[in-house]
């Protein structure tokens, strides 16, 4: 075994498609998509494990059941009795994907709170990654104990990798955003922010300024997607633009963010150069695109690499 992957965040059960009001059902959430990318391509080399919080009913058990089902670890996934869940779902309109979430009792906001119970999650991480949302669903207290043990790992040789996907309904407000993504960008060592996201909040003019802003805050290497234009990758060896790979077929743009981080970061655990690893998470994004939902299969996912 190469290493251990860490990815700390909220599984939810998903409902896509919605044509003739028939919905499939699935698991994900954008941790739990980049954790299952990344095993995707690291293999069994890497062990990779999912910190979260479920519930004790049928649902609960079936996406435990369904993670370990990817070859992800569950060791760490809490169990909180009486809680459930979030779930959303996704429908088309106007050529774009909407959502619609119930996630107030999800059990995931407590992920945090038991600090014995993280530390241990975290001890021996060779790479841990979280993202905004694992954030914002948590009460200040626990998100303050998350960045803290997380900070830890950091300073004692951890990789620690961070997506700031803002999600504006889960935030109190502007200020609020900005304190906890900068705090995290301080903890990380990666940061993959999206520049659109980002201009509302921090104003950024162009992606540099997006990428400087979280190098100045903490972060060795910075990689802005920027919708359907380049890629950039900053480092303290240099800056690189990668164009996205095109692709005839888009159905679903659910998890393209998520799947890229895995494809790139996978790469990078694999020793692959910043440019290099911008084109892998292009890739996978490519493929996911052309497939309804957040987790395409492996048998589709090989196929379409091939």
């Amino acid at each position: 075994m190469v290493g251990r992957v860490v990815s700390i965040g909220e599984a939810m059960i998903e409902m896509s498609g919605g044509a003739d009001n028939a919905y499939r059902m699935g698991f994900a959430g954008d941790t739990l998509n980049t954790a299952y990318y990344l095993k995707m391509r690291l293999g069994d080399e890497w062990e990779v494990d999912y910190l979260t919080a479920l519930g004790d009913d049928l649902y609960s058990r079936q996406m435990r059941t369904h993670i370990e089902g990817f070859g992800i670890g569950t060791a760490h996934v809490s169990e909180i009795k009486g809680k459930r869940p979030g779930l959303y779902m996704i429908h088309q309109a106007d050529g774009d994907r909407h959502f619609t979430y119930w996630r107030d009792t999800s059990a995931a906001k407590l992920l945090a709170d038991d600090k014995a119970a993280l530390n241990k999650a975290l001890d021996g991480a060779d790479v841990i990654y979280f993202s905004g949302i694992t954030l914002a669903i948590l009460a200040p207290q626990a998100q303050a104990q998350l960045l803290g043990a997380i900070g830890e790992r950091r300073r004692n040789g951890a990789t620690v990798c961070f997506d700031p996907n803002i999600r504006p309904a889960l935030w109190s407000g502007k200020d609020a955003v900005i304190e906890a993504l900068t705090a995290a960008a301080g903890v990380s060592s990666i940061v993959l922010p999206t520049h659109e996201d980002e201009v509302p909040y921090f104003g950024d003019a162009d992606d540099m300024a997006t990428a400087q802003r979280y190098r100045e805050a903490g972060a060795e290497e910075v990689v802005v997607k920027n919708g359907g234009n380049p890629a950039l990758v900053v480092t303290a060896e240099g800056l690189w633009r990668v164009a996205a790979q095109k692709t005839d077929r888009v159905v679903d743009a659910t998890g393209a963010g998520d799947s890229f981080n895995g494809g790139y970061l996978a790469a990078r655990l694999k020793g692959a150069d910043p440019e290099t690893a911008a084109k892998a998470g292009h890739a996978t994004a490519a493929i996911v695109i052309g497939y309804h939902g957040a987790i395409v299969p492996r048998e589709k996912l090989e196929a379409a690499a091939q």
